[in-house]
């Protein structure tokens, strides 16, 4: 039994970008109702986005918030204020975060360690505090209302957005794009470079590496895939609550990393997934839930600092040291 999961395990980690569309394909029906699904869905690719930077880079941002915000808000106020259609309104969400990644990343990777966490904090804040003041575009504090997609219409097609199970498979094309992508630019020459800087940074830059521009680039893309989470996030809910900007956003991100492994592909969305679900499982038990979700929480980071898929790959790492070692045994017998 444990040869056929550590193979399982093996298999699915090969296969990474297969295996999570067969996954993330059946996995609206495996949820207790459909909106679960679309949530996991939308926050797992907002963790993708900052494990980016975070696991595979090794710069921990305490601001990413301001990128899923700015995404969902530049992506509602072209479609409420400008009339715009939700395709534009998705690519007007991406482009803004990039460009938020780019002003607030220029800035910020000029610290290093926790003054990095600090800078990107303040100036999450700052643009959560721009937001907040530009009622007539944004809201305020009501946030932004009547980001409405009733219909997608399609050569041949009408889809109905409304629909749950219809919305979850249009969110899912996205969120498998971007996905693609990361897949591609961690198994090129640049995801190997971000790598490197993650474990020594000195060293990076002692092979010639422009470790500066790096980290800037990876920043930028690491926000313009929270943007577009933040753009999904718009045309799901239908508002842009002012909640999206809030630095508890910040903070979710870091525990959906932790929870499902930091530095690992899948790790994310199963962080995503496990958060989710536990607060939607507490919140019918108590109101108490976010005391409830921090234990459980702790005892994670305790007992699996690797993550859950981050433990099942160490898992299978051992298996396959201690296999190679009882054949190189036996060899030696022989």
């Amino acid at each position: 039994m444990n040869t056929f999961i550590n193979n399982a395990i093996e298999r699915i980690r090969q296969h990474r970008m297969a295996a999570s569309l067969l996954f993330l394909l059946v996995f609206p029906f495996l949820m207790p109702y459909e909106t679960l699904a679309i949530n996991i869905l939308i926050f797992g690719l907002y963790a993708v986005g900052f494990n980016l930077l975070f696991g595979y880079t090794g710069m921990l941002s305490f601001g990413h918030a301001a990128f899923l915000g700015v995404g969902s808000y530049l992506a509602g106020i072209v479609v409420v204020h400008a009339g715009w259609p939700w395709w534009a309104a998705i690519g007007v969400g991406v482009i803004s975060s990039c460009f938020a990644g780019l002003v607030i990343g220029f800035l910020a990777i000029r610290t290093r360690g926790i003054y990095f966490s600090m800078v990107t904090l303040a100036l999450a804040q700052i643009v959560y505090y721009g937001f907040y003041k530009a009622e007539r575009w944004t809201g305020g504090e009501n946030g932004l209302r009547g980001v409405r997609v009733e219909a997608i219409t399609l050569p041949g097609i009408s889809i109905d957005f409304l629909n749950p199970l219809n919305k979850y498979y249009v969110i899912l094309v996205f969120v498998a794009l971007a996905l693609w992508f990361v897949s591609r630019l961690l198994d090129s020459p640049f995801g190997a470079v971000i790598e490197a800087i993650r474990e020594n940074e000195k060293r990076a830059a002692a092979c010639g590496y422009d470790v500066a521009r790096s980290k800037l680039l990876v920043f930028v893309l690491s926000a313009g895939i929270c943007g577009l989470a933040g753009a999904l996030r718009a045309l799901h809910l239908s508002i842009v609550p002012i909640d999206s900007l809030h630095y508890l956003q910040s903070g979710q991100a870091v525990m959906m990393c932790l929870l499902g492994g930091m530095g690992t592909f899948l790790g994310p969305f199963i962080g995503a997934a496990v958060f989710l679900y536990l607060e939607d499982v507490v919140t019918n038990v108590t109101r108490y839930w976010m005391g409830v979700v921090g234990i459980i929480f702790m005892i994670f980071v305790l007992f699996f600092p690797k993550g859950v898929w981050g433990t099942a790959l160490d898992w299978v790492a051992r298996w396959q040291r201690k296999s190679k070692s009882g054949q190189n045994d036996k060899k030696a017998e022989s």
